[in-house]
């Protein structure tokens, strides 16, 4: 009788081949629900082109401008799905801007993305919209734009609007965890194939903990565009982001006290997200004349558990930043001289 032979193990060019080809497979299916998702949200508003990059902008009403500047993860639809923008766009001109690399807007991977370089971006589109001293509100990361457009540019924003923000560099488990896709080359292989199936498993987690102590809304859970946020070019945006925000925090702590123009900050008692004490507390102390708004058990997505609350804010500091822009317009006019002319 003849020896059975034993099977031989497959070679290691064979292992590779059969990786590539589930690696290939996964690129490509998540490059077709990308696609897929852009299709189905389509952008709600323009597009402007600046400095050679497109971004979207969703803009309404007339009055007073308003600039919405979302944090990570997000994008400028996110401030409409809330009822934030619509009950804004009421008194004010509301311009809703898509940050480099979410939504519908572009990141050319040329440039550093950081803090200080989306304000120049974000300012320069402004100035080309014609948007004169507009109140410059931010939520999480986009707080360090709006902070650093109003630091850089102190005559073009009336005033501040500060939502759960960072603002003093901490160590941070995200930045460790969450910054695997803006690595070159690895992060590229990542955000194609695996990052945007395990994102979507951690999902229910991470929404949970943005949330907490309120409950995730049903309105977000229905309305907020899911695919678009886990495509691959956002998946990179938001790590690349991740892993800048702590130098951009980093860059600006000692120039707080610079702020003249109203400034109110905001966040939730209960924000799992970013410290209280560490944060917005703090932050209060460092800016003079700056107003402080705790609400009571919301957390870091305050814009969607308090939009009300939000809406509030922003319209008071509004009002401050007219009341002062006019005692400033009266103090430089000079004084009428009185009598006879001689």
């Amino acid at each position: 009788m003849s020896r059975l032979s034993a099977p031989r193990p497959a070679s290691t060019g064979a292992w590779l081949a059969g990786a590539a080809a589930v690696l290939g497979g996964a690129a490509l299916a998540n490059h077709l629900l990308a696609r897929r998702s852009e299709r189905r949200n389509p952008p709600l508003g323009r597009f402007l082109t600046v400095d050679g990059v497109r971004l979207h902008v969703i803009e309404a009403g007339e009055g007073p401008p308003v600039v919405l500047l979302h944090g990570n993860g997000a994008m400028a639809e996110d401030f409409v799905l809330s009822g934030v923008f619509d009950a804004l766009a009421r008194r004010h001109h509301v311009i809703a801007i898509d940050r480099p690399g979410f939504g519908h807007s572009d990141r050319p991977r040329s440039r550093v993305w950081s803090a200080a370089a989306q304000a120049r971006l974000i300012h320069r589109a402004l100035a080309r919209m014609g948007v004169d001293r507009p109140v410059l509100v931010g939520h999480s990361w986009g707080t360090l734009v709006a902070l650093r457009m109003a630091l850089d540019h102190p005559a073009d924003a009336a005033a501040l609007v500060l939502l759960s923000g960072y603002y003093t560099p901490t160590a941070r488990t995200d930045v460790v965890l969450f910054t695997g896709p803006a690595i070159p080359v690895l992060g590229d292989v990542m955000r194609y194939t695996i990052a945007p199936l395990v994102s979507l498993m951690i999902l229910p987690m991470l929404l949970r903990k943005m949330f907490a102590p309120a409950r995730v809304p049903g309105h977000f859970r229905r309305g907020f565009p899911f695919g678009l946020a886990l495509r691959p070019s956002q998946l990179r945006a938001s790590a690349a982001d991740t892993a800048l925000m702590i130098p951009g925090a980093f860059a600006m702590r000692h120039r707080h006290g610079e702020l003249a123009m109203p400034v109110l900050i905001m966040s939730g008692d209960g924000d799992r997200i970013v410290d209280l004490g560490r944060q917005a507390r703090r932050m209060h102390r460092e800016v003079p004349g700056s107003e402080l708004r705790i609400v009571p058990g919301a957390g870091h997505m305050i814009y969607h558990t308090a939009p009300g609350a939000v809406v509030a804010a922003i319209e008071d500091t509004a009002g401050r930043a007219l009341v002062s822009r006019h005692r400033d317009q009266v103090a430089a006019e000079p004084a009428s001289g009185g009598g006879f002319p001689s």
